[in-house]
């Protein structure tokens, strides 16, 4: 069950309104590595972990946690989008990353091009469920395997990509209010981080998981002579000299080998035989009339 207080996680207020600004902030709300993603993302891992406690909780704490993050900046672009004077936004064109990249446009036609039309025509200038160039959020961008250390590396994965780019939007506003909302996401972003590693070095310390994910799957049924083979199928030497290609692998299992030639596996020329002329796909070789009858 879930309880809404009427307090925010933390205060969403601009200084100014900024359409154009709105339009961005888009993307760290319902973009691919956006606080809509990892919400759902969050919520659907712990509603199925079948694992111990602590960690079903430690996810809902999170996946809550999010819940809060996306109210923060649907409230804060709702905000950016309730006036927007054009000497506020002349103001924005001289002293933002956005306004060095107008060029000789006039500031009123750049302003115009590059809101986001369906915040006003869809929402009402309110906020939407979808990425900064309006690409709507996509479930797909929700992953829940089941299976926690495959989810808890994609959970840093997540964070990471998430905080990269909050920290460049950081960089396109001179805003304070709007800084101030982004540097507590960017500060919740380092925390998250961090939390997802410690799970997964705790995770394997209680022995529930290991590499290679799924650790239970008999390794004696792989194609062992290649487990720990590093491939060169480019050109140059260059990544032998990494840790991947050489010494004891991290799962203590293997030794990685260093293949500079890998061969190619000359029975099989990726022919294909042929299939019914019904079909009507492109055969190696004419098909009589009375074939596809």
């Amino acid at each position: 069950m879930f309880f809404r207080q009427k307090q925010m996680a933390y205060h969403a207020k601009p200084e100014r309104p900024d359409p154009l600004f709105a339009k961005m902030l888009q993307e760290p709300l319902g973009g691919q590595w956006g606080e809509m993603s990892v919400m759902m993302t969050y919520l659907f891992q712990g509603w199925n972990c079948r694992g111990p406690q602590k960690y079903k909780d430690m996810i809902m704490d999170i996946g809550t946690e999010e819940i809060g993050h996306v109210e923060m900046l649907a409230t804060m672009i709702a905000r950016l989008l309730e006036t927007s004077p054009i000497e506020q936004q002349e103001e924005m064109a001289k002293n933002s990353v956005v306004g060095a990249v107008m060029g000789g446009a006039r500031v009123e036609d750049a302003i115009v091009a590059g809101m986001n039309p369906q915040q006003y025509i869809v929402a009402g200038l309110g906020s939407r469920p979808s990425d900064s160039v309006g690409n709507p959020w996509n479930a797909a961008y929700t992953i829940a395997s089941g299976n926690l250390l495959a989810d808890f590396r994609f959970n840093v994965t997540a964070e990471s990509l998430g905080r990269l780019q909050v920290a460049r939007l950081y960089n396109m506003t001179n805003d304070t209010g709007v800084r101030d909302m982004l540097s507590f996401m960017l500060a919740r972003d380092t925390m998250h981080q961090n939390q997802w590693l410690a799970a997964i070095k705790e995770l394997e310390e209680d022995g529930l998981e290991t590499t290679p994910v799924p650790s239970n799957f008999p390794q004696n049924l792989e194609k062992t002579e290649v487990a720990y083979q590093f491939l060169n199928h480019s050109e140059g030497v260059e990544s032998q000299q990494g840790r991947w290609a050489q010494g004891p692998a991290p799962d203590g299992k293997g030794t990685f080998t260093y293949v500079d030639r890998p061969p190619a596996y000359t029975e099989d020329e990726g022919q294909l035989s042929p299939i019914d002329p019904r079909t009507y796909g492109t055969p190696a070789a004419p098909v009589p009339p009375a074939a596809a009858e």
